[in-house]
């Protein structure tokens, strides 16, 4: 996915997904490359964590069983 640099606020990137550009995110501007400015176009890539989520969900899943037990 591509979005393009809308504006910078108060630390806060508002980032419009192209092409249409009529969604919008808003991400700390730490998260993103070195010196990104307003106009720019950058590459965002979403993937699932299947493992890392499973290992949540068991963590969960250990707390509440010990909540049960108390």
């Amino acid at each position: 996915m591509k979005v393009t640099v809308d504006r910078i606020e108060d630390g806060i990137a508002i980032l419009l997904i192209r092409p249409e550009e009529k969604y919008s995110l808003e991400i700390p501007v730490d998260y993103l490359p070195a010196e990104t400015k307003e106009s720019d176009i950058l590459s965002v890539d979403f993937k699932r964590e299947i493992n890392e989520t499973e290992e949540a969900k068991a963590r969960v899943r250990n707390l509440i069983e010990k909540l049960k037990n108390k």
